[in-house]
This record gives structure tokens, C-alpha cells and sequence, in this order.
């Protein structure tokens, strides 16, 4: 009696977790043949949710072991219900039919009998039927992908497990069989975590670390009950769902106002803050990585000569009593990191008083706010923006007139090469080489500037929308700031602040944010 090996595979876990369990049908198939072969099926082996499509048959723990029995020669007959059970990567699982024939083994299919490697036509048959597998399963994916996205555009919730702060309900939603769908709706208590991340985050400068270790320590735990980790915290953080949109690759759904959790402009923050803290490069960042310390300034406090971060530094320092005894004080300083590792040829001040700096940052930030307080956003403000912009757009549709002006000279320029190869121009090829090369990098720099005028339009009409927000945002800050933590001061003054250069002498440039410097500018 021939030795079989059997290999069940399925490649979702909705078809394990389905009452019609396609293993069983599978390895129903595969006994009735091998018995009306009067074979002996000595192993046989399962690959739950699996795919033959995505999975490599190099990570695949029951392929492997397969290929180690074939080298023990443990069995002679390789069955399974069909041959894409095997796998449905056209470059890789006719390779491995090939394999295990040139090893001796008959490879069967319960539909579709045996696979022989005997001559070319075979091995065309061989691949041809997996490439055809392989079809199928871009033609499924691209049919699952389409859907997902379709039901992105819809608004309609596309299962799974919901984000932290949801629940799944039914709303009376049916599928084609007529069984009920599932629906998000916020869940309150959830929801109330979800608001705390967000404005520790943004107002009081948390980390995801330690912000997870405060999520924790209040005994809470994600959907499966594991604890907070750094990363749930940054996907909470970075999921759109929050404001009530629904996301797939590129397609974002309309607003649901019923999953509203966060406003839009406290996730727009947040997503500042995170793409700061993960910037590579530091030049760049002006909010603080830590809001733990003493020190008020950091992340945007730089060295007026060599354009340096400052860093905070504690220190103590020892003298001599009268009576002979050694005291000891301690406190705070900023340091030019470059100067002080003498990374550069800096000519600043090596170290400054935290003190001194933070006194005066902190006198400055108080006039402001103290200012913002009796100063309303005027009309004007609002009528100046509006101009801004209109006055951008016809600079745009300038740029693109000539930008068309270009392409048609270029399309010219190009037709009379070709009668230049006929002796029909009386430009030489060089000639118009040249021009053309010219014509081309004019194109590129009016692209350029059309790209630049598209990001300046998107600047203008995003402060234009969230003049208000800006505005009472900015005027709250001024009645809390005396009165709030450290914490809070610190994240107010990074967000109010963009850059604050310390020169020789605790000489001060302060770059406000025109977010809220256009306040006072009308």
C-alpha cells in the first residue's frame, strides 16, 4: 500500500471559525479517495487561515515538515482536494510540485488527479494552473479591496475589532443573507480615556510611554485585556476615527457625527506633536520631547551663534563655610550641546542660567497673554486673509498661462526638429537642442512655483478656517497660564513659541507662531 501525506489548508479564519469548517469537507475528500486507491494515509497535515497567496511556502511549518519527510522518504503520495491547497504564488508553488516529483513523491489532487513532470508539456501544465491560482487571488484581492474602500466612501463600518474608546452594536444593518451587521457607537466610559490621551498629550506634553504607565496604573486594559504600550497609545493617537472619519488607504469617508470623540483641531495638534517628537531632523522641532524637569524651555531654545539646541543640565556645586564645613547648591542650567562637545567652532556662551532665561521667556509670554486678553480678533483680520488669498489665486492662474505658453513652445520647438532632419528648418538640431532645454527647465521652475503657491493657498485657508480656534484657544491660555502646572506652562509656551535664540549676554530673538502672533499684527 502506497504512503500518504495529506495537506488541509484554508486561508481565512472566518472559514475555521465558520459552522461549514472547510477542513472537515477537505479532509473528507482526501480518505474516500485514498480508500478507493486502497492507499495508507500515514500523515496528515492542517494550515489554518493560511494564505497560499501571501505566504512564502519557505514560512509555511507544514510545508517544511513535508519536504523533511520527503527526505526521509516517509511516504510516496502527496494529496490534497485540490492543487492550490499546495499554494497560489505562480513563481514559487510549481517549483515545489517539481521538487517533490524529482524526489520521488506522486503529487495528487482529489478534482484533478495527478500532476506529472514527465516532459515540457507537463511542466506547462504544472505552471499554467498555478498562474491561473495566482489570478484568481489578485482578481479576489482586488474585489475585497475595491469593496473595503467602497464602504470607506459610504460611511459604513467595515467590522473588525473597534478602536478603544467604540463598541459594535446591531442598527438593524443586513448583509445579502439577510443576518444582522454590526455598527460602531461610541462607548462613553471608553470615550472619556480616549479624551484624557488626547489632551495629556497636547496639554501637558505626556509621552506615549508615559503616557501608557498613567492608562495603566488606573487599571484600564485594551479590547483583548492587555495593558497599554507605547504604540496603542500612538495608534489611538494617529486614528482618524476619533474625529468621526472612517479610513482606507486613500479613501476617507464623510464625517460621522454620531463617533465624534475628538475635535478636529485638538487631533490636527496632536498630529503636529507626533510628527515633531519623530522627526529625524532636530533643527526642525520646537515642541518639547519631555515636559518632565524643572526647566520651562526646552525643544525650542537654540544658541544665537552656532544654531544649536540649548539642553538642560543639573548641577552642584561645593563651597567652604566659615567654620570649615562644605556646603553644597544645586541647580539648573541650559548648555550649548555643540560648544560643549566641541562639535563646532561656536563662539557663544557655553552655559547659561536657567533661572535668568526662563525669567525673562516668562516675563515676555505674560505680556502677550496679558495683551490677548483685551484684544479682540477684528474684522479686518479675517478681511486681510480673504485678500491673501485672492490675491495668490490670480498669481496661480498666471503661473499656469505660462506654464501653457511653455509646453506649446516646447510642443513647437519639438515639431521643428523634425524638419530639421529633412532640411525643412532653418535651425540646426543644436539650435533647437538647446531651446528645448531651456524651454524645459522653464517649465520646471514655474511647476516649482506652482507647487509653492498650492502650499501657500493651504496655509492661508487653514488659518483662515481656524481663525476662532486660534483666537480662544490663545485667549484661554492667558487666564490659566499663571495658574497652571509646569506641565502646562511649558506645552503653552511650545505651542505660542517657535524658536527662541540665546546669544552672549542673555540677548533674546523670540520667533512667535504666526498662528497666534497674527493676533497683534492687523
Amino acid at each position: 500500500m502506497k504512503r500518504v501525506c495529506c495537506l488541509y489548508r484554508v486561508s481565512t479564519k472566518k472559514q475555521v471559525d465558520n459552522s461549514k469548517d472547510d477542513i472537515p469537507m477537505q479532509k473528507t475528500a482526501c480518505h474516500e479517495f485514498a480508500e478507493r486507491n486502497n492507499w495508507y494515509i500515514a500523515y496528515e497535515f492542517y494550515e489554518k487561515g493560511i494564505s497560499g497567496f501571501k505566504v512564502s511556502a519557505e514560512n509555511r511549518d507544514a510545508v517544511q515538515d513535508i519536504k523533511e519527510l520527503v527526505l526521509n522518504k516517509a511516504f510516496d503520495v502527496l494529496l490534497v482536494f485540490m492543487f492550490d491547497r499546495i499554494g497560489r504564488i505562480d513563481s514559487e508553488t510549481p517549483f515545489v510540485v517539481e521538487w517533490l516529483v524529482a524526489q520521488g513523491i506522486e503529487v495528487w489532487s482529489t478534482q484533478e488527479g495527478q500532476q506529472k513532470i514527465e516532459n515540457q508539456t507537463d511542466k506547462l501544465i504544472n505552471y499554467m494552473r498555478f498562474w491561473q491560482a495566482n489570478g484568481e487571488s489578485i482578481k479576489t484581492s482586488i474585489r475585497v479591496k475595491t469593496v473595503m474602500h467602497q464602504m470607506t466612501a459610504d460611511g459604513i463600518y467595515r467590522g473588525g475589532t473597534p478602536p478603544f474608546g467604540y463598541r459594535v452594536v446591531e442598527k438593524g444593518r443586513l448583509n445579502k443573507r439577510g443576518k444582522p451587521l454590526k455598527d460602531l457607537e461610541i462607548d462613553p466610559k471608553e470615550a472619556n480615556i480616549v479624551a484624557e490621551i488626547f489632551n495629556k498629550t497636547v496639554f501637558e506634553g505626556y509621552g506615549s510611554y508615559r503616557m501608557a504607565e498613567y492608562i495603566n496604573s488606573l487599571g484600564i486594559r485594551t479590547h483583548n485585556g492587555s495593558l497599554f504600550q507605547c504604540n496603542t497609545i500612538i495608534r489611538i493617537l494617529r486614528n482618524p476615527i476619533y474625529c468621526g472619519y472612517y479610513v482606507c488607504g486613500d479613501t476617507i469617508s464623510p464625517k460621522q457625527v454620531e463617533l465624534v470623540i475628538i475635535d478636529d483641531n485638538l487631533f490636527a495638534m496632536a498630529q503636529e506633536l507626533l510628527d515633531q517628537r519623530a522627526r529625524d531632523n532636530n533643527d526642525k522641532k520646537h515642541i518639547a520631547l519631555t515636559t518632565r524637569g524643572r526647566t520651562l524651555l526646552s525643544g525650542n531654545l537654540i544658541c544665537g551663534h552656532c544654531g544649536g539646541r540649548l539642553v538642560s543640565n543639573g548641577y552642584t556645586d561645593k563651597y567652604v563655610r566659615k567654620d570649615g564645613t562644605v556646603g553644597k547648591t544645586t541647580g539648573v542650567r541650559y548648555i550649548c550641546y555643540h560648544r560643549s562637545r566641541k562639535l563646532n567652532n561656536c563662539d557663544g556662551q557655553a552655559v547659561y542660567s536657567a533661572k535668568r532665561i526662563d525669567e525673562d521667556v516668562l516675563g515676555i509670554v505674560e505680556g502677550y497673554l496679558e495683551r490677548i486678553k483685551s484684544h479682540p480678533k477684528e474684522k479686518a483680520l479675517e478681511l486681510r486673509y480673504q485678500k491673501e488669498l485672492e490675491q495668490r489665486k490670480v498669481y496661480r492662474k498666471e503661473l499656469i498661462r505660462d506654464k501653457e505658453k511653455l509646453e506649446i513652445r516646447l510642443k513647437e520647438l519639438s515639431m521643428e526638429v523634425g524638419k530639421s532632419l529633412t532640411g525643412e528648418s532653418k535651425f540646426s538640431i543644436d539650435v533647437l537642442s538647446a531651446s528645448i532645454d531651456s524651454t524645459k527647465e522653464e517649465i520646471a521652475g514655474v511647476e516649482d512655483a506652482i507647487r509653492l503657491c498650492d502650499a501657500e493657498l493651504d496655509q492661508k485657508k487653514d488659518l483662515l478656517f481656524k481663525l476662532d480656534y486660534y483666537y480662544q484657544q490663545f485667549v484661554s491660555w492667558a487666564y490659566e497660564f499663571n495658574n497652571a502646572s509646569l506641565e502646562r506652562q511649558k506645552m503653552i509656551i511650545c505651542y505660542l513659541i517657535d524658536e527662541i535664540k540665546v546669544s552672549k549676554g542673555y540677548h533674546l530673538e523670540i520667533k512667535f507662531n504666526i498662528s497666534y502672533e497674527q493676533f497683534f499684527i492687523n
